[in-house]
């Protein structure tokens, strides 16, 4: 049974998330029914990253163990068309024969995302629910200056959702970015891994900065205090893309 990679992309409204769930539709789930069509038989898939409801992905990565010995393009072609007459939003980018030791989870060295906000006075019409808006202006190069504080190893705790199930608050931020693109602030972030809600409760405190609300001091008076009421709002899910997983 040959392991197989999938690279996916996939729009988040429709879901409730990456795992399979019992309250409403998700990724996993469409994913394997997918594969159920295309070889008979049940799959269980593995992604690098479970991400919430409503956030989108343009380069997930799943694995699962295939009961046969397709070539990589009939696979990703297969998927593709079960997932298409299925009407779901999700789509097979690249599919790859890879070692039994390989886990899309476990394997995993590094994962990045992208927050984008729609910054302009008028409210969204094609980008409602791809991105979150914010009517006011924001300053893209304070809240960048400002975002270097989080980057490293420290105690993410005020950063953290209260449900989060990981066993420490310890994590190292490789990046955090902030720039402007027209309308669109884009927020680059990149780790090992993060906590839940982690990059939402990070963008969501960086717009204070960019209203001009607060400052960077304020910002590393937040991450000291070790408290989520400490820091700033949740941003909502719309925003937020799962860019990549990298291997060796």
């Amino acid at each position: 049974m040959p392991r197989v990679k999938l690279t996916l992309e996939y729009d988040g409204r429709s879901f409730v998330g990456w795992q399979r769930q019992d309250n409403g539709p998700s990724v996993q789930a469409a994913l394997e029914a997918a594969i159920l069509g295309y070889c008979g038989q049940a799959c269980p898939t593995f992604a690098s990253g479970r991400t919430d409801a409503g956030v989108h992905a343009l380069g997930q990565v799943a694995h699962f163990d295939l009961p046969r010995d397709d070539p990589p393009h009939t696979v990703r072609a297969a998927i593709n068309a079960h997932l298409h007459m299925a009407r779901q939003p999700v789509a097979v980018l690249a599919a790859d024969i890879v070692g039994d030791d390989f886990h899309a989870r476990f394997s995993c060295l590094g994962r990045a995302y992208l927050y984008r906000v729609v910054n302009r006075p008028a409210p969204l019409a094609l980008e409602a629910g791809r991105a979150w808006w914010v009517a006011r202006p924001l300053d893209a190069e304070a809240m960048h200056a400002a975002a270097q504080v989080l980057v490293g190893r420290h105690d993410f705790t005020s950063f953290r959702a209260v449900a989060c199930q990981s066993k420490s608050p310890l994590k190292t931020l490789d990046a955090l970015s902030v720039t402007r693109v027209g309308e669109t602030v884009e927020i680059r972030t990149q780790a090992r891994s993060f906590l839940h809600h982690q990059v939402r409760n990070m963008v969501g405190t960086l717009a204070l900065v960019g209203l001009g609300k607060w400052t960077a001091d304020d910002l590393r008076a937040a991450l000291e205090a070790r408290d989520r009421a400490a820091a700033g709002a949740t941003a909502p899910s719309d925003g937020l893309y799962f860019v990549r997983a990298w291997y060796e």
